[in-house]
């Protein structure tokens, strides 16, 4: 099981979540939902701060529930997005009734479940041959630059395949379910950085570590970063890779 302590640090950069980290590119939540079919009942489980929620909200057709176990990261959403149905819960116990959503997605979380709890609760939730779909932002490790700047914060040599987004972060939700499909959807945002800096401050390495360990890393990233040509100073695009898998409930 995940780390406890990381899992429940978001809470405290709510506003900071919501602010820097990025949505989810159109290929990936359509891609993931494709199986649900039309006017589907979807489930943004584990919503945080509803960045895959704001998704959801420009197809036409859905409806959506957005579940959070953290109160501040609920908090936000609901601020942000007042029309949406969002409930306290998790993914180990899900306030929906017994086959009520055609598909269930989760953004950047389904690597802190309890797997023995979660999926049985998903499968509970979801409608026989609904989808269950999981995303995960990272930045595009195949790149050398990027590689190095990962290198330069955490200290360490990094891979492409220990860098690259959503690597470690498995699927394998058990008999509620079928095979396991995957995608990778390249995107990018627009940022700085400074900008940089502020989002990786929201993740759960920099949220737990003490304030001199996380001015070293990111003084080390700065000036790795300040000799790259890709880091211009008036802003540059960051490579992101949205990897998406998805299963069907049997």
């Amino acid at each position: 099981m995940a780390d406890g302590r990381r899992a429940r640090s978001f809470g405290a950069a709510a506003d900071a979540y919501a602010a820097h980290r990025p949505g989810y590119p159109d290929s990936a939540v359509e891609w993931a939902l494709a199986p649900a079919g039309p006017d589907a009942r979807v489930l943004d489980l584990a919503a945080g701060t509803g960045k895959l929620t704001a998704c959801l909200l420009d197809r036409a057709g859905l409806t959506v529930t957005a579940v959070e176990p953290d109160p501040a990261m609920l908090g936000r959403l609901r601020k942000d997005l007042p029309s949406v149905d969002a409930r306290a819960g998790s993914a180990e116990d899900i306030p929906l009734d017994d086959a009520s959503v055609d598909a269930v997605l989760v953004g950047q979380a389904m690597h802190w479940f309890d797997p023995a709890r979660a999926f049985p609760e998903i499968a509970r939730v979801l409608r026989p041959g609904g989808v269950l779909a999981g995303l995960w932002n990272g930045e595009d490790a195949e790149l050398e630059w990027i590689r190095g700047y990962n290198e330069a914060l955490h200290g360490a040599p990094r891979t492409a395949a220990s860098s690259r987004g959503g690597d470690g972060a498995t699927l394998e939700p058990g008999p509620d379910f079928t095979g396991v499909e995957v995608e990778r959807f390249p995107h990018g945002v627009r940022t700085t950085v400074d900008g940089l800096v502020e989002t990786l401050a929201t993740h759960s390495w920099a949220l737990v570590a003490g304030p001199a360990e996380r001015d070293a890393a990111f003084a080390r990233m700065r000036a790795y970063l300040a000799g790259r040509p890709e880091a211009a100073a008036g802003g540059f695009t960051l490579p992101l890779v949205t990897l998406t898998a998805r299963t069907l409930r049997r």
